[in-house]
């Protein structure tokens, strides 16, 4: 699984349009607005590189608002949930 953050610029009147897009497409698993730099983050989970290729460069050039990217490839994921298992370990009855 190839697990990519996308940092997008898009038309200011347009995105929440493009959030909605972004959404709606086989791959997106998340998209938020944001403020700062960027005006959306696009979480994308998919099964090849060949799939996160097809997506950034078919899909998302299709969508005329969208002004410019910035794709992020993720090596590891490190979640709450697991650090707080790893610190768990061998506490039990403290």
């Amino acid at each position: 699984m190839v697990t990519a953050i996308i940092l997008i610029n898009a038309e200011r009147t347009k995105i929440n349009e493009v959030a909605r897009q972004l959404a709606d497409i086989k791959g997106v698993s998340e998209a938020y607005s944001v403020s700062g730099k960027y005006d959306i983050i696009a979480i994308v989970r998919v099964p090849t590189n060949e799939d996160l290729a097809d997506l950034v460069t078919s899909k998302l050039l299709s969508m005329g608002s969208i002004r410019k990217t910035q794709t992020l490839l993720a090596f590891e994921a490190y979640s709450r949930h697991d650090l707080e298992a790893m610190f768990e370990v061998g506490l039990e009855g403290v």
